[in-house]
């Protein structure tokens, strides 16, 4: 029986962790025993990273031999690659692209990998996503798809696409789940110390990201704080002696820093743990409850219904 292979097509100015994620999930499948094979290509013999670091020798796009049930994965490079004159020369590229999907190869793409997928056509009519800073500007580059914003990744007909870096790496995990099953894919993700897999149509800015964005050591401490202990209550005595501050000051502050009263914080870090909890049968709604801190089950279904 032939190995499943994973070609990973690595284009000028590619980013490094774009690749080497998604390729470690691979390598360690492979590690762990799964008839898996890896296999490099390109436009160029020797590729420049964005980070300056050079790969190579690297085979050309066209020697490459595949079958169906094999991988193209395309890892994200430099916007300013991927809007150059340059890169649109690629028109064997793309041919050769096209070609694999009309011979039923999976296409995978990491960030602005969905780019060059969507320039050699075989995006047209699909669901598809890429980082969240780019979506607005791949629907407008490319009108025929239908491009999912502030998704992780997006999964169909044998195309997957995903927001780049971590969200590579929850792809790949999604895919490897889909051939050697759950159990062996947790066995991966553990490897990566990727404890918490997050679902493909699951945001790409939640609420432990969304209000990080400041500098300040002790608010991030008392975030941290209430984010390791939702199941706890949260006095703001207590909080402010984390901050190391006065408890009118940290209330002012809190707020200054994160755009929400501390409250309402702890309200949006339990509402995502509560939508993470119920995406798993076998924990009863009072356990939910007692896992996010509330004292009933009638006070998570009050939640509950403001969610949904």
């Amino acid at each position: 029986m032939q190995k499943t292979k994973f070609i990973f097509l690595i284009l000028p100015q590619v980013h490094l962790l774009d690749l080497a994620g998604p390729d470690q999930v691979i390598s360690e499948a492979i590690d762990f025993g799964a008839d898996f094979e890896i296999e490099y290509a390109g436009i160029e013999e020797s590729i420049q990273t964005s980070a300056g670091l050079g790969i190579g020798p690297v085979k050309h796009f066209s020697k490459i031999k595949y079958k169906t049930g094999d991988y193209i994965i395309i890892p994200g490079s430099r916007v300013k690659y991927i809007f150059s004159e340059s890169f649109k020369k690629n028109t064997a590229l793309f041919k050769w692209l096209a070609t694999a999907r009309q011979n039923n190869i999976d296409l995978v793409s990491i960030c602005v990998g969905a780019f060059v997928l969507a320039e050699a056509g075989v995006l047209d009519g699909m669901n598809c996503t890429t980082h969240f800073q780019l979506t607005e500007k791949l629907q407008e580059k490319y009108p025929e798809l239908k491009v999912k914003n502030n998704v992780l990744f997006v999964s169909e007909d044998k195309i997957h696409t995903s927001a780049g870096i971590a969200s590579g790496i929850d792809l790949m995990l999604y895919l490897l789940e889909k051939l050697k099953g759950s159990f062996f894919a947790h066995k991966v993700a553990r490897e990566l110390v990727v404890y918490n897999r997050r679902a493909g149509m699951a945001e790409q800015l939640t609420a432990h990201f969304n209000y990080r964005n400041h500098i300040h050591s002790g608010i991030h401490k008392v975030q941290d704080h209430i984010a390791s202990g939702i199941n706890k209550k949260h006095s703001l005595a207590a909080l402010a002696e984390i901050a190391c501050m006065s408890e009118r000051n940290f209330t002012r502050i809190f707020k200054n820093e994160t755009g929400l009263p501390v409250n309402a914080y702890i309200r949006e870090i339990r509402l995502e743990k509560i939508k993470e909890l119920l995406n798993n049968p076998d924990i009863s709604k009072k356990q939910i409850a007692a896992q996010v801190g509330l004292g009933s089950e009638r006070q998570l279904e009050r939640i509950i219904n403001l969610i949904g």
